[in-house]
């Protein structure tokens, strides 16, 4: 659900930048500019928190195995 918000903070970020721009408000280009910043800085620290998880899980089952292994041979 979150991958979802992050890309439409994103592309609703870049729509008011657009909008910004067009209408010359810099303001409202500024906080376009922000959001879709925003939004991938979020996606992006997302990624890293899976990738993070995920070798957290590969050392716990090589813990378990190794775990599993060694009762076998008990």
């Amino acid at each position: 659900m979150s991958h979802l918000k992050n890309k439409s903070d994103q592309v609703a970020g870049k729509t008011k930048e657009g909008l910004g721009k067009a209408s010359g408000d810099d303001k409202l280009e500024l906080k376009g500019k922000l959001q879709n910043a925003s939004g991938k800085a979020k996606e992006k620290l997302e990624k890293a928190k899976d990738k993070v998880a995920e070798k957290a899980n590969d050392l716990l089952d090589k813990k378990d195995k190794k775990k599993d292994d060694s009762q076998k041979k008990d």
